[in-house]
């Protein structure tokens, strides 16, 4: 499906008007390019930051805080890593036509939870029946 409406900057998706409609479809889309870019540009400006700061510091304890701090960097980077992951893969069920709907029952996503979290796969209900059988699981 392919998706090159223009939006109004103020456009925010309505209960009250067809549910996964161009104008919806291309409301999210923009969206999910947007934090998609951010994320890229955030990383762009890491590895920068990285390839200068990188240098030689005589206190062993200031030497080992930068390494943490180095350390935590990089695993955040590897989590922004696996959302783009999940955003393209948002975007290609924009162009295939299931955006917006729980994968488990076919049942609407709510625009509340997608507004929320544009990633989104399963309704909120599903959601919440997944976390309740992955904890069942994780006790026993």
């Amino acid at each position: 499906m392919k998706v090159d409406i223009v939006l109004d900057k103020d456009y925010t998706p309505s209960e009250d008007e067809p549910f996964m409609n161009e104008r919806q479809l291309a409301y999210f889309k923009r969206k999910l390019l947007d934090w998609k870019n951010s994320i890229l540009e955030g990383n762009r400006d890491t590895i920068e930051e990285m390839q200068k700061g990188t240098r030689n510091i005589p206190d062993v304890a200031d030497r080992a805080a930068e390494e943490t701090d180095r350390a935590l960097e990089l695993r955040t980077r590897d989590r922004q890593r696996k959302l783009v992951a999940k955003i393209d893969a948002a975007l290609r069920r924009i162009e295939e036509g299931t955006y917006g709907y729980c994968e488990e029952t076919g049942e609407p996503i709510s625009l509340k939870r997608l507004e929320a979290r544009p990633i989104a796969t399963l309704s909120l209900e599903a959601q919440e029946r997944h976390e309740r059988a992955e904890r069942v699981h994780r006790d026993d």
